[in-house]
C-alpha cells in the first residue's frame, strides 16, 4: 500500500490510478478504506479512486505524538493529502465521518470540485448515536478503549446497537471487521490517536456555526441518505441539500449508515450519474 508523509505522520492510501475523474473516498471512526471495496470495484473502471486511511482508529501507523488530531486538524489533514498528491477537481465522498466538511466551512476546498455526503455526521450530530457516544465515553476512562476494542472481537457485541449493530443492516464480513478493529486493539499508540480525536469535538453552538458557513460552497453536491439510518437523522439529508446552492438529494432505502456495505450498487450508480451530469465551475468561484 502506498504511503505519504504528512504533517501529522505517515498516511497509507490506495490509488487505482487512471485518467478518469478523481474520486477520493473517506471512511469513518474505527473503519478503514475497505468499507468502499464494493463501490471501488465498479468505479475504478473509468474513475481514479483514491482512498486514504485516516487516523480514526483503524490506521496501522501511529501519528506523531504532537499531531493535531482534532476534528479541525483531521479536516485540514485531508486538505493536505489532496495537495501533496496534487489532486484537483476532486469528487470528495464522505461516509459516517463528516469532519471533512470543515474544509468547505473554512474556505479550503479549492481542490474539491464535487462533494458527496453519504449518511455522515452533520450539523451538531458529533459523535453520532450509541456507537459514537460509547467510543467517546470509553476514551475518557483509563483502559476504556482497550476494553471496548476487546469486546468488539465478539460477534454478539458487534451486532448490538451500542456496538456496530446500527451501522449496517447486514453483517459486515468477520475478516473485514477484524481488520478494522485490530489496530486499536493491539497498539496503544493507535488508541492514543483515537482518544485525541474523540476528545476534540467542539460544543454544539460551534458545530452549528461551522455547518452554516458551508452555504458559500457553490459547486455540485450530492446528498445520499439512508431512509432507515439509526445514527444520522433522516431530516439531516434534506436539510443538507437545502444548505447548498447546487445540491441534489438521493434517499436510499434498506440501509443504515454504511450505505457502501448495505446498498453499494445503488450508491455507486448515484455517484456515477452525479459525476457524469454535473459540471465543475471555474476554480475562481470555489
Amino acid at each position: 500500500m502506498p504511503e505519504i508523509e504528512l504533517s501529522a505522520g505517515t498516511i497509507e492510501y490506495e490509488d487505482t490510478g487512471g485518467d478518469g475523474p478523481v474520486v477520493v473516498l473517506l471512511h469513518g471512526l474505527t473503519i478503514d478504506s475497505s468499507v468502499w471495496r464494493h463501490v471501488v470495484a465498479d468505479l475504478r473502471a473509468d474513475h481514479r479512486c483514491v482512498l486514504p486511511t485516516l487516523p480514526l482508529g483503524s490506521h496501522r501507523r501511529p501519528m506523531r505524538p504532537d499531531a493535531d488530531l482534532s476534528l479541525r486538524g483531521l479536516a485540514l489533514l485531508v486538505g493536505e493529502f489532496l495537495e501533496r498528491l496534487d489532486l484537483r477537481e476532486v469528487t470528495l465522498v464522505l461516509n459516517d465521518w463528516g469532519g471533512a466538511q470543515l474544509l468547505v466551512s473554512e474556505g479550503r476546498a479549492e481542490r474539491v470540485g464535487r462533494l458527496v455526503l453519504t449518511a455522515c455526521e452533520a450539523f451538531d450530530n458529533y459523535p453520532p448515536g450509541l456507537p459514537g457516544r460509547a467510543i467517546a465515553l470509553a476514551a475518557k476512562v483509563p483502559g476504556g478503549l482497550l476494553a471496548t476494542m476487546q469486546l468488539l472481537r465478539t460477534e454478539p457485541m458487534r451486532r448490538m446497537p451500542a456496538g456496530w449493530g446500527w451501522m449496517s443492516k447486514r453483517p459486515v464480513p468477520r475478516d473485514v471487521m477484524d481488520s478494522w478493529f485490530r489496530p486499536a486493539r493491539t497498539q496503544r499508540a493507535i488508541r492514543r490517536d483515537l482518544a485525541k480525536y474523540t476528545g476534540s469535538i467542539p460544543p454544539r453552538r460551534e458545530l452549528l456555526e461551522t455547518a452554516d458557513r458551508m452555504r458559500s460552497f457553490d459547486r455540485p453536491v450530492l446528498v445520499a441518505w439512508a431512509t432507515e439510518d439509526r445514527l444520522m437523522p433522516r431530516e439531516h439529508g434534506p436539510r443538507l441539500a437545502e444548505l447548498f446552492p447546487d445540491a441534489r438529494l438521493v434517499e436510499i432505502e434498506d440501509s443504515y449508515t454504511l450505505i457502501p456495505e448495505d446498498q453499494p450498487e445503488v450508491l455507486t450508480r448515484a455517484i456515477r450519474e452525479f459525476i457524469r451530469d454535473t459540471e465543475i465551475p471555474p476554480a475562481s468561484s470555489a
